[in-house]
């Protein structure tokens, strides 16, 4: 199996290969996208809190499914109407 650093040099020799722009413009959002996507956030203390309150909800079993959110947000609405 190829080391990390073999993979990475095979990809420069062949990227230093390639004349396309489009192609290479193309491959560098591809990168710089998926260098976005490891960025890790730090939460808040506030954040973390909210974020285990939903996970105890879900595991009480208090939530909806989003077919029955879409029902009670159209009756409401048509209450709304009258």
């Amino acid at each position: 199996m190829a080391s990390v650093d073999n993979i990475r040099n095979g990809l420069i020799n062949k990227i230093l290969s390639f004349q396309n722009k489009e192609f290479l413009m193309a491959l560098d959002q591809l990168i710089a996208s998926s260098s976005e996507e490891s960025v890790v956030y730090e939460l808040t203390e506030e954040q973390e809190l909210m974020i285990q309150m939903s996970m105890d909800d879900i595991s009480n079993g208090n939530f909806i499914d989003q077919d029955q959110l879409k029902s009670k947000t159209e009756k409401w609405l048509d209450q709304k109407k009258i």
